[in-house]
């Protein structure tokens, strides 16, 4: 082949398989970004074809990264070393409940023994595994399946306090008919907590609840709400009482809504210094702890959720069917 021909055919190889491995920019705000992303930073893709990722966990024994794909009842693992493999199949959808959509895991934690907790919406419950995750294999055990004998909708998110507490969200995405769907036992969709085998519903007036997080001192639970009509993100201040609690609103995007701007408020993390990264409309939205957008992460996509890694140097980020990450400032 012609020399020529052949710089032409590499060039142009070498040109798209560059632009296939990022996507996506960074909306600027306000300048206290910059402070958390380099202006040079790029969005890096790390794997794709997903159907819908979500549930992103660093585990730092691992030195990589769990996700779910939640339609496809499957969890993935990411590391440098790997890229991505199969981690476990089935990971939320066992058959342990009746259900009208066999999804799987959702959101995923750590208990303070280190225990991978699971919100199973497919099997309709807070689960832990029973297995190690250098030898996994899909054995699970119930923490909690219901409130007041009636069955969870599909448990979506999950956290746990530095007291063990475990906070969870339960919207109806599991059900084929969300809130009319005939297998749905309760009349509304909440936020939960169980601890000491006791389950407190501590508030059921949103209509979507969705991401949860604990900010770093353990005194507000930020939730967001996943409704088109109502896209906002509630915090919580919590108090020892097993009593319902009152929300006020941290961040409300629901001018943001609409076909150019994908996505609805849905995962989110604190970082250590406690700016608070959500997925929402357009990607991954950086509020401060006042809730001042400061800017976005434009994913190109809706995006789920988002995790650090053990030294914050990365974000990623699970969006529609990729897998992505963006370097950090620490």
């Amino acid at each position: 082949m012609n020399p020529f021909l052949i710089f032409i055919f590499l060039f142009f190889s070498f040109h798209l398989i560059s632009q296939d491995k990022t996507l996506g920019s960074i909306e600027r705000l306000d300048s206290e970004i910059n402070s958390l992303i380099s202006k040079n930073a790029k969005i890096e893709i790390l794997g794709s074809g997903y159907t819908w990722s979500e549930g992103p966990l660093w585990v730092k024994g691992l030195n990589g990264l769990l996700f779910s794909d939640v339609p496809e009842n499957k969890m993935y693992f990411w590391s440098e070393k790997t890229g991505v493999k199969l981690f476990l199949s089935p990971s939320g959808y066992t058959g342990y409940a009746p259900t009208s959509l066999e999804k799987g895991s959702n959101g995923l934690t750590f208990d303070l023994k280190g225990t991978l907790l699971l919100a199973q919406p497919g099997d309709r419950r807070i689960a832990k595994l029973n297995s190690s995750l250098k030898n996994v294999k899909p054995n699970f055990i119930t923490i909690t399946d219901n409130y007041n004998g009636r069955r969870f909708n599909s448990p979506n998110d999950v956290v746990v306090s530095d007291k063990n507490e475990i906070y969870f969200t339960d919207p109806p995405y599991g059900l084929k008919n969300q809130d009319k769907d005939p297998l749905k036992e309760l009349l509304f969709n909440g936020v939960y907590k169980y601890y000491n085998n006791e389950i407190k519903v501590i508030y059921k007036h949103m209509s979507r609840p969705n991401g949860l997080a604990l900010s770093n001192d353990g005194s507000k639970l930020y939730v967001s709400n996943s409704d088109p009509l109502s896209a906002i993100w509630n915090v919580f201040q919590i108090n020892s009482k097993n009593e319902e609690l009152s929300p006020q609103v941290f961040f409300d995007a629901t001018s943001m809504v609409g076909k150019t701007r994908k996505g609805l408020p849905d995962g989110l993390k604190i970082h250590s210094k406690g700016y608070v990264f959500a997925s929402g409309p357009g990607g991954i939205l950086i509020f401060n702890e006042t809730g001042k957008h400061l800017g976005t992460i434009l994913t190109e996509a809706a995006t789920s959720n988002c995790a650090f890694n053990e030294t914050e140097s990365y974000l990623y980020m699970t969006s529609d069917n990729y897998l992505t990450r963006i370097a950090l400032i620490n």
